[in-house]
């Protein structure tokens, strides 16, 4: 059974193959430090949940734990939630990620811009993979109303929605989609390097 000493003395280098290593008795001990004050545990446990994920899917029977995340008091516990959840729709047989969509979507009006961006990053992996859902996700980004928030953020946020639409967009694409692509590159919010960035993805 993993120690919290043992845990927080893994190196970042190192947090992958730790979580190849991982027993699955020691799946129940992480989440459960995901809830505890300290910073560096919570983040050392996400960490580790999170490089585990993408391998194995003895992290997906605890989805309701972090569904309820989503919905947390705490920033830090949504996005600790809504980047969980994403890792584990890879593994998502039962899916739960179709009852889901609507809370998860919820976040992109998060008062906290941080937790909106990692909402939006995070739908970038869950669109490949759950197709039937790309046509709301596409929707709720291209109303995304990014003059509501501050303007240091807004370049940042676009390019993450725009690589959302444009990986959506090799399976399906939408009148709204395209006028919002080509809104973004006739606007000013993004600098020509970005714009050219995008014509060339729009090219692939």
């Amino acid at each position: 059974m993993i120690t919290l000493e043992r845990m927080m003395s893994i190196p970042k280098s190192d947090l992958q193959e730790e979580s190849k290593a991982l027993n699955k008795d020691d799946i129940p001990q992480l989440i459960e430090w995901l809830s505890l004050k300290d910073d560096k545990i919570r983040y050392q446990a996400f960490l580790l949940l999170q490089n585990r994920s993408k391998l194995f899917n003895d992290v997906y029977p605890f989805w309701d734990t972090f569904r309820e995340k989503l919905k947390n008091n705490h920033s830090y516990q949504r996005s600790i939630g809504l980047m969980l959840v994403a890792e584990n729709v890879r593994w998502d047989s039962q899916n739960r990620m179709e009852d889901t969509i609507d809370e998860y979507l919820a976040l992109l009006k998060d008062e906290k811009p941080i937790t909106i961006r990692q909402c939006i990053q995070s739908l970038g992996k869950v669109a490949p993979l759950k197709p039937n859902l790309n046509r709301k996700i596409a929707d709720r980004l291209v109303s995304f109303d990014l003059m509501a928030i501050k303007d240091t953020m807004r370049k940042p946020l676009l390019l993450d929605i725009l690589n959302v639409l444009l990986a959506i967009r090799k399976e399906q694409q939408t009148d709204e989609a395209e006028n919002f692509i080509l809104k973004a590159l006739t606007g000013e919010i993004l600098d020509k390097k970005s714009k050219k960035q995008i014509e060339f993805d729009l090219q692939r």
